[in-house]
Protein backbone atom coordinates (compact mmCIF):
# COMPACT_ATOMS: atom_id res chain seq x y z
CA UNK A 1 0.00 0.00 0.00
CA UNK A 2 3.17 2.01 0.01
CA UNK A 3 2.87 5.93 0.39
CA UNK A 4 -1.03 5.87 -0.50
CA UNK A 5 -1.54 6.84 3.39
CA UNK A 6 0.17 9.69 2.60
CA UNK A 7 -2.29 10.96 0.56
CA UNK A 8 -5.55 9.76 3.06
CA UNK A 9 -3.78 12.13 5.78
CA UNK A 10 -2.09 14.52 3.68
CA UNK A 11 1.31 14.58 5.19
CA UNK A 12 4.84 13.84 3.36
CA UNK A 13 6.19 10.61 4.62
CA UNK A 14 4.76 7.97 6.35
CA UNK A 15 5.98 8.48 9.92
CA UNK A 16 3.38 8.91 12.51
CA UNK A 17 4.73 10.65 15.82
CA UNK A 18 2.24 10.05 18.85
CA UNK A 19 3.03 12.69 21.47
CA UNK A 20 1.45 14.10 24.78
CA UNK A 21 3.43 17.03 24.05
CA UNK A 22 1.93 19.66 21.40
CA UNK A 23 5.87 20.67 20.74
CA UNK A 24 6.71 17.17 19.30
CA UNK A 25 3.25 17.15 17.46
CA UNK A 26 4.16 20.47 15.96
CA UNK A 27 7.88 19.96 15.04
CA UNK A 28 7.20 16.19 13.39
CA UNK A 29 3.85 17.75 10.81
CA UNK A 30 6.33 21.15 9.79
CA UNK A 31 9.05 18.32 8.90
CA UNK A 32 7.11 16.34 6.54
CA UNK A 33 6.21 14.06 9.14
CA UNK A 34 2.49 13.42 10.82
CA UNK A 35 1.76 14.38 14.45
CA UNK A 36 -0.15 12.71 16.36
CA UNK A 37 -1.39 14.87 20.22
CA UNK A 38 -2.34 11.98 22.96
CA UNK A 39 -5.41 14.29 23.96
CA UNK A 40 -7.25 11.66 26.57
CA UNK A 41 -5.26 13.57 29.48
CA UNK A 42 -6.68 16.83 28.80
CA UNK A 43 -9.72 18.27 29.81
CA UNK A 44 -12.17 19.82 27.29
CA UNK A 45 -10.59 23.39 28.10
CA UNK A 46 -7.34 22.78 28.33
CA UNK A 47 -7.52 20.48 24.80
CA UNK A 48 -9.32 23.31 23.07
CA UNK A 49 -6.01 25.23 24.20
CA UNK A 50 -3.96 22.50 22.90
CA UNK A 51 -5.20 22.33 19.45
CA UNK A 52 -5.12 26.36 19.09
CA UNK A 53 -1.59 26.08 19.58
CA UNK A 54 -1.15 23.37 17.25
CA UNK A 55 -3.24 25.35 14.50
CA UNK A 56 -1.17 28.05 15.07
CA UNK A 57 2.27 26.51 14.97
CA UNK A 58 2.25 23.89 12.53
CA UNK A 59 2.36 25.87 9.09
CA UNK A 60 -0.69 24.45 8.09
CA UNK A 61 0.61 20.91 7.80
CA UNK A 62 -1.65 18.10 8.80
CA UNK A 63 -1.75 16.61 12.43
CA UNK A 64 -3.92 14.12 14.42
CA UNK A 65 -5.50 13.22 17.65
CA UNK A 66 -5.77 10.22 19.86
CA UNK A 67 -8.62 10.39 22.43
CA UNK A 68 -8.67 6.45 23.83
CA UNK A 69 -11.93 5.77 24.69
CA UNK A 70 -11.21 2.29 26.25
CA UNK A 71 -14.40 0.36 26.07
CA UNK A 72 -14.10 -1.36 29.09
CA UNK A 73 -13.57 0.75 32.67
CA UNK A 74 -14.22 0.37 36.22
CA UNK A 75 -17.04 3.41 36.13
CA UNK A 76 -19.81 4.24 33.75
CA UNK A 77 -19.54 7.34 31.35
CA UNK A 78 -21.00 10.48 33.01
CA UNK A 79 -18.89 9.35 36.79
CA UNK A 80 -17.93 12.34 38.42
CA UNK A 81 -14.10 13.44 38.98
CA UNK A 82 -15.08 13.30 42.54
CA UNK A 83 -16.97 10.02 42.17
CA UNK A 84 -14.17 8.86 41.06
CA UNK A 85 -11.56 9.84 43.45
CA UNK A 86 -14.14 8.54 46.40
CA UNK A 87 -13.65 5.06 44.89
CA UNK A 88 -9.84 4.57 45.14
CA UNK A 89 -9.22 2.47 48.76
CA UNK A 90 -7.54 4.05 51.69
CA UNK A 91 -5.28 1.22 51.40
CA UNK A 92 -4.22 2.22 47.86
CA UNK A 93 -3.60 6.05 49.33
CA UNK A 94 -1.96 4.64 52.81
CA UNK A 95 0.72 2.32 50.29
CA UNK A 96 1.74 5.18 48.08
CA UNK A 97 1.55 8.19 50.51
CA UNK A 98 4.28 5.50 52.60
CA UNK A 99 6.28 4.96 49.55
CA UNK A 100 6.70 9.10 49.26
CA UNK A 101 7.81 9.13 52.95
CA UNK A 102 10.34 6.18 52.66
CA UNK A 103 11.69 7.73 49.64
CA UNK A 104 12.00 11.33 51.76
CA UNK A 105 9.07 12.76 50.08
CA UNK A 106 6.28 14.62 52.11
CA UNK A 107 2.97 13.76 50.70
CA UNK A 108 0.32 16.38 50.21
CA UNK A 109 -1.96 16.14 53.06
CA UNK A 110 -4.94 15.57 50.53
CA UNK A 111 -3.56 13.86 47.04
CA UNK A 112 -4.92 15.84 44.61
CA UNK A 113 -7.08 14.02 42.16
CA UNK A 114 -5.30 13.20 38.51
CA UNK A 115 -6.64 14.59 35.21
CA UNK A 116 -9.52 14.15 33.07
CA UNK A 117 -10.39 10.59 32.77
CA UNK A 118 -11.78 9.43 29.54
CA UNK A 119 -14.91 8.07 31.70
CA UNK A 120 -16.44 11.40 32.08
CA UNK A 121 -14.56 13.60 29.64
CA UNK A 122 -14.51 10.84 26.63
CA UNK A 123 -17.64 12.76 24.27
CA UNK A 124 -16.64 16.33 25.47
CA UNK A 125 -13.40 15.54 23.84
CA UNK A 126 -14.49 14.70 20.44
CA UNK A 127 -16.81 17.97 20.37
CA UNK A 128 -13.37 19.79 21.19
CA UNK A 129 -11.10 17.68 18.24
CA UNK A 130 -13.69 17.69 15.31
CA UNK A 131 -14.02 21.84 15.56
CA UNK A 132 -10.35 21.61 14.18
CA UNK A 133 -8.40 20.50 11.00
CA UNK A 134 -7.95 17.09 12.30
CA UNK A 135 -6.58 14.99 9.30
CA UNK A 136 -7.01 11.82 11.83
CA UNK A 137 -8.58 10.63 15.40
CA UNK A 138 -7.66 7.70 17.00
CA UNK A 139 -8.36 5.25 19.72
CA UNK A 140 -7.45 2.28 21.37
CA UNK A 141 -8.33 -0.29 23.86
CA UNK A 142 -11.18 -1.17 22.64
CA UNK A 143 -13.85 -0.72 19.51
CA UNK A 144 -13.80 2.82 18.41
CA UNK A 145 -17.14 4.16 19.86
CA UNK A 146 -19.73 4.21 17.19
CA UNK A 147 -19.92 8.57 17.73
CA UNK A 148 -16.65 8.65 16.82
CA UNK A 149 -16.79 6.55 13.47
CA UNK A 150 -19.88 8.63 12.86
CA UNK A 151 -17.91 12.05 13.26
CA UNK A 152 -15.22 10.86 11.46
CA UNK A 153 -17.34 10.02 8.54
CA UNK A 154 -18.96 13.66 8.75
CA UNK A 155 -16.12 15.34 9.14
CA UNK A 156 -14.01 13.04 6.20
CA UNK A 157 -11.59 12.59 9.18
CA UNK A 158 -10.41 8.69 9.21
CA UNK A 159 -10.26 6.79 12.23
CA UNK A 160 -7.67 4.77 13.37
CA UNK A 161 -7.94 1.98 16.02
CA UNK A 162 -5.12 0.73 17.84
CA UNK A 163 -5.02 -3.05 18.67
CA UNK A 164 -2.31 -5.80 19.72
CA UNK A 165 -3.73 -8.62 18.42
CA UNK A 166 -5.12 -10.17 15.22
CA UNK A 167 -8.48 -10.97 16.72
CA UNK A 168 -8.97 -7.34 17.65
CA UNK A 169 -8.08 -5.76 14.34
CA UNK A 170 -10.48 -7.74 12.87
CA UNK A 171 -13.22 -6.68 15.06
CA UNK A 172 -12.09 -2.75 14.45
CA UNK A 173 -12.58 -3.43 10.70
CA UNK A 174 -15.84 -5.22 10.69
CA UNK A 175 -16.54 -2.37 13.31
CA UNK A 176 -15.73 0.44 10.54
CA UNK A 177 -12.49 2.02 10.99
CA UNK A 178 -10.30 3.33 8.48
CA UNK A 179 -7.03 2.65 9.42
CA UNK A 180 -5.08 -0.14 11.86
CA UNK A 181 -2.41 0.78 13.95
CA UNK A 182 -1.00 -2.65 14.99
CA UNK A 183 1.44 -2.43 17.88
CA UNK A 184 3.66 -4.97 19.27
CA UNK A 185 4.82 -5.95 22.70
CA UNK A 186 7.50 -3.86 22.25
CA UNK A 187 5.53 -0.77 22.58
CA UNK A 188 5.63 2.13 25.03
CA UNK A 189 2.29 1.85 26.65
CA UNK A 190 -0.63 -0.39 26.39
CA UNK A 191 0.42 -2.95 24.59
CA UNK A 192 -0.06 -7.05 24.01
CA UNK A 193 1.79 -9.73 24.09
CA UNK A 194 2.87 -10.32 20.22
CA UNK A 195 5.86 -8.92 18.66
CA UNK A 196 5.45 -6.55 16.15
CA UNK A 197 7.53 -8.64 13.45
CA UNK A 198 4.58 -11.32 14.19
CA UNK A 199 1.84 -9.16 14.66
CA UNK A 200 2.41 -7.11 11.49
CA UNK A 201 1.96 -10.17 8.83
CA UNK A 202 -0.60 -11.40 10.82
CA UNK A 203 -3.14 -8.87 11.02
CA UNK A 204 -2.58 -7.90 7.06
CA UNK A 205 -3.69 -11.00 5.81
CA UNK A 206 -6.33 -11.53 8.46
CA UNK A 207 -7.67 -8.37 7.49
CA UNK A 208 -7.06 -8.21 4.02
CA UNK A 209 -9.55 -11.37 3.90
CA UNK A 210 -12.08 -8.50 4.93
CA UNK A 211 -11.44 -5.41 3.03
CA UNK A 212 -8.53 -2.89 2.05
CA UNK A 213 -7.49 -1.15 5.19
CA UNK A 214 -4.38 0.50 5.24
CA UNK A 215 -1.98 -1.07 8.59
CA UNK A 216 0.52 1.06 10.33
CA UNK A 217 2.85 -1.21 12.50
CA UNK A 218 3.55 -0.07 15.74
CA UNK A 219 6.15 -1.34 18.25
CA UNK A 220 9.99 -0.36 19.24
CA UNK A 221 9.95 1.24 16.05
CA UNK A 222 12.79 4.29 16.16
CA UNK A 223 14.74 4.32 12.94
CA UNK A 224 14.22 4.30 9.35
CA UNK A 225 15.73 1.29 8.83
CA UNK A 226 13.20 -0.46 10.53
CA UNK A 227 10.28 1.43 8.89
CA UNK A 228 11.49 -0.03 5.58
CA UNK A 229 11.44 -3.19 7.21
CA UNK A 230 8.10 -2.78 8.45
CA UNK A 231 7.02 -1.31 5.00
CA UNK A 232 9.06 -4.32 3.17
CA UNK A 233 5.80 -6.74 5.19
CA UNK A 234 3.39 -4.48 3.71
CA UNK A 235 3.02 -1.91 6.46
CA UNK A 236 1.68 1.64 4.91
CA UNK A 237 3.87 3.43 7.22
CA UNK A 238 4.72 3.57 11.00
CA UNK A 239 3.56 4.75 14.35
CA UNK A 240 5.99 5.86 16.86
CA UNK A 241 5.60 6.82 20.06
CA UNK A 242 9.09 6.45 21.96
CA UNK A 243 11.55 7.82 20.07
CA UNK A 244 10.17 11.14 20.65
CA UNK A 245 10.67 11.12 24.44
CA UNK A 246 14.18 12.07 23.85
CA UNK A 247 13.65 15.05 22.48
CA UNK A 248 14.59 18.45 22.88
CA UNK A 249 10.73 19.19 22.28
CA UNK A 250 9.78 16.53 24.37
CA UNK A 251 7.06 17.01 27.80
CA UNK A 252 9.55 14.41 29.75
CA UNK A 253 11.89 16.12 32.28
CA UNK A 254 15.65 16.41 32.25
CA UNK A 255 15.76 13.09 35.04
CA UNK A 256 13.83 10.50 32.78
CA UNK A 257 15.73 11.98 29.65
CA UNK A 258 18.81 10.91 31.20
CA UNK A 259 17.41 7.61 32.45
CA UNK A 260 16.45 6.83 28.87
CA UNK A 261 19.43 7.65 27.33
CA UNK A 262 21.46 5.11 29.77
CA UNK A 263 18.81 2.55 29.49
CA UNK A 264 18.92 -0.78 27.65
CA UNK A 265 16.15 -2.63 25.86
CA UNK A 266 15.79 -5.28 29.27
CA UNK A 267 15.22 -2.35 31.32
CA UNK A 268 11.68 -2.21 30.15
CA UNK A 269 8.67 -3.37 31.70
CA UNK A 270 4.72 -4.71 31.24
CA UNK A 271 2.86 -3.28 34.21
CA UNK A 272 -0.38 -2.24 35.66
CA UNK A 273 0.84 -0.11 38.28
CA UNK A 274 0.11 3.00 36.12
CA UNK A 275 -3.13 2.46 34.57
CA UNK A 276 -4.80 -0.18 35.93
CA UNK A 277 -3.83 -2.08 32.11
CA UNK A 278 -0.62 -3.19 31.46
CA UNK A 279 1.35 -0.67 29.81
CA UNK A 280 4.87 -0.84 28.79
CA UNK A 281 7.51 1.80 31.30
CA UNK A 282 10.78 2.17 32.15
CA UNK A 283 11.14 0.05 35.29
CA UNK A 284 12.37 1.94 38.79
CA UNK A 285 12.01 1.09 42.11
CA UNK A 286 8.61 1.86 42.07
CA UNK A 287 7.68 -1.29 40.45
CA UNK A 288 10.01 -3.10 42.87
CA UNK A 289 7.42 -1.36 45.61
CA UNK A 290 4.34 -2.56 44.53
CA UNK A 291 5.51 -6.34 43.59
CA UNK A 292 6.79 -6.89 46.83
CA UNK A 293 5.21 -9.40 49.12
CA UNK A 294 2.28 -7.96 51.18
CA UNK A 295 1.62 -4.63 48.09
CA UNK A 296 -2.06 -3.97 47.22
CA UNK A 297 -2.97 -5.37 43.74
CA UNK A 298 -3.55 -2.85 40.77
CA UNK A 299 -6.53 -0.91 40.57
CA UNK A 300 -8.53 -1.23 37.39
CA UNK A 301 -8.54 2.07 34.75
CA UNK A 302 -9.08 4.78 35.63
CA UNK A 303 -8.35 4.62 39.71
CA UNK A 304 -5.03 3.39 39.75
CA UNK A 305 -4.10 6.53 37.17
CA UNK A 306 -6.49 8.96 39.30
CA UNK A 307 -4.34 7.30 42.29
CA UNK A 308 -0.81 7.49 40.70
CA UNK A 309 -0.78 10.55 38.17
CA UNK A 310 -0.70 12.91 40.94
CA UNK A 311 2.03 10.96 42.79
CA UNK A 312 4.25 10.93 40.07
CA UNK A 313 3.88 14.77 39.66
CA UNK A 314 5.75 15.15 43.71
CA UNK A 315 7.96 12.17 42.75
CA UNK A 316 9.10 13.91 39.37
CA UNK A 317 9.63 17.37 41.24
CA UNK A 318 11.47 15.65 44.32
CA UNK A 319 13.85 14.12 41.81
CA UNK A 320 14.53 18.01 39.85
CA UNK A 321 15.56 18.87 43.38
CA UNK A 322 18.14 16.93 43.42
CA UNK A 323 16.06 13.54 45.79
CA UNK A 324 18.21 10.79 44.98
CA UNK A 325 15.59 8.31 46.35
CA UNK A 326 12.81 10.33 43.87
CA UNK A 327 15.02 9.69 41.08
CA UNK A 328 15.19 5.64 41.30
CA UNK A 329 11.15 6.37 41.25
CA UNK A 330 10.96 8.05 38.68
CA UNK A 331 9.45 6.21 35.05
CA UNK A 332 6.90 7.07 32.33
CA UNK A 333 5.76 4.90 29.24
CA UNK A 334 8.23 3.93 26.71
CA UNK A 335 9.15 0.82 24.56
CA UNK A 336 12.00 -1.50 24.34
CA UNK A 337 13.50 0.38 21.85
CA UNK A 338 14.75 2.43 24.20
CA UNK A 339 17.90 0.75 23.74
CA UNK A 340 18.80 2.03 20.40
CA UNK A 341 18.36 5.98 22.36
CA UNK A 342 21.88 6.97 22.57
CA UNK A 343 21.23 10.67 23.11
CA UNK A 344 19.26 13.65 22.90
CA UNK A 345 17.89 15.72 19.43
CA UNK A 346 15.37 17.81 18.44
CA UNK A 347 12.19 16.01 16.68
CA UNK A 348 12.77 17.66 13.62
CA UNK A 349 16.12 16.22 13.72
CA UNK A 350 14.52 12.85 14.01
CA UNK A 351 12.16 13.29 11.73
CA UNK A 352 14.95 14.05 9.00
CA UNK A 353 17.12 10.86 10.22
CA UNK A 354 14.47 8.95 9.67
CA UNK A 355 13.73 9.82 6.06
CA UNK A 356 17.71 9.60 5.22
CA UNK A 357 18.07 6.25 6.76
CA UNK A 358 14.93 4.71 4.92
CA UNK A 359 16.38 5.74 2.13
CA UNK A 360 19.32 4.08 2.50
CA UNK A 361 17.66 1.15 3.55
CA UNK A 362 15.20 0.83 0.69
CA UNK A 363 18.14 2.01 -1.91
CA UNK A 364 19.80 -1.15 -0.26
CA UNK A 365 16.75 -3.39 -0.31
CA UNK A 366 16.42 -2.09 -4.27
CA UNK A 367 20.14 -2.83 -5.24
CA UNK A 368 19.94 -6.47 -3.88
CA UNK A 369 16.87 -6.90 -6.59
CA UNK A 370 19.13 -5.63 -9.10
CA UNK A 371 21.96 -8.02 -8.47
Amino acid sequence: MGFEITKLVGADFPLFAFSHCRDVVAAVSRAGGFGVLGGARFTPESLEQELKWIDAHVDGKPYGIDILIPEHQAVKPGTSADAIAAMVPAEHRAFVEKLLRDSGIEPKVEVPQGRATTAYHGEPLLDVAFRHPIRLIANALGIAPKSMLERGRHHGVPVAALVGAKEHAIRQVNAGVDIIVAQGSEAGGHCGEVSTLVLIPEVIDAIGKIRNVPVLAAGGIMTGRQMAGMMAMGAAGVWTGSVWLATTDSETNEVFRDKLVAASSRDTVRSKYRTGKFSRQLRSTWHDAWEAPGAPAALPMPLMGVLVEPVFQQINSAALKGNAQARELVTYFVGQGVGLIDGVRSAGRVVQDFKEDFAEAMSTMMSWQEA
